[in-house]
């Protein structure tokens, strides 16, 4: 099994998928691995679900951004995911930017990118290509798991969900586990309850 690879699916406002995002570009640092991003929609993933109305505000919302970052890749291109995730992100989690619009905003000025991409906030003209995504993501999964999922091969989880994000060779040693599970094909899961929320950094 080659892992030359990892693959992981995100939606902007996730704070854990900002995590292992984070992870995830250290892993690059100190592992013969390219990270390719991909997009997953809490939106899409809770249609339909019974929520708390604050929390369902929040995924209906959450559709907005997703959105910009889709448009921005059908017209721009897969190269601009990984900046345009980084600066919004940035924004949003560790900037504690409320305003995910004028996140967006800000990130699209930041990486050369038209403004008027933010009119797809608003749009369901690339709802199709986002849920394509989603599904892509979803599917290697199971629809009992949110974001982030990352993929080495053939081989996807929920995870991992790390506070703080590992850097150096803490992150090299963390890829070098999960690579192990995914080479083992009756592995599903390992967890423990979570002590702590994102510390960023």
């Amino acid at each position: 099994m080659a892992a030359s690879t990892l693959d992981l699916w995100f939606d902007p406002i996730c704070p854990w998928a900002w995590m292992t995002s984070r992870w995830a570009l250290e892993v690059e640092k100190v592992r013969d691995v390219d990270v390719v991003f991909h997009q997953m929609s809490l939106s899409v993933l809770n249609e339909g679900r019974e929520l708390p109305d604050e929390y369902r505000e929040s995924m209906d919302r959450a559709i907005e951004p997703a959105r910009v970052v889709t448009a921005a890749r059908v017209e721009h291109g897969e190269g601009v995911i990984r900046d345009l995730y980084t600066a919004i992100g940035t924004r949003i989690h560790p900037g504690e930017e409320k305003d995910w619009m004028k996140a967006c905003a800000e990130a699209l000025d930041e990486v050369g990118l038209p403004a008027s991409l933010l009119d797809a906030a608003g749009s369901d003209a690339y709802d199709e290509q986002l849920r394509a995504s989603h599904q892509e993501g979803i599917s290697k999964v199971g629809e009992d798991v949110g974001t982030p999922v990352v993929a080495v091969g053939d081989v996807a989880f929920f995870g991992p969900v790390v506070s703080p994000a590992p850097k150096g060779e803490d992150a090299g040693k963390l890829f070098d586990g999960v690579f192990a599970a995914a080479s083992i094909p009756g592995f599903y899961e390992l967890k423990r309850t979570r002590t702590t929320g994102p510390i960023f950094d």
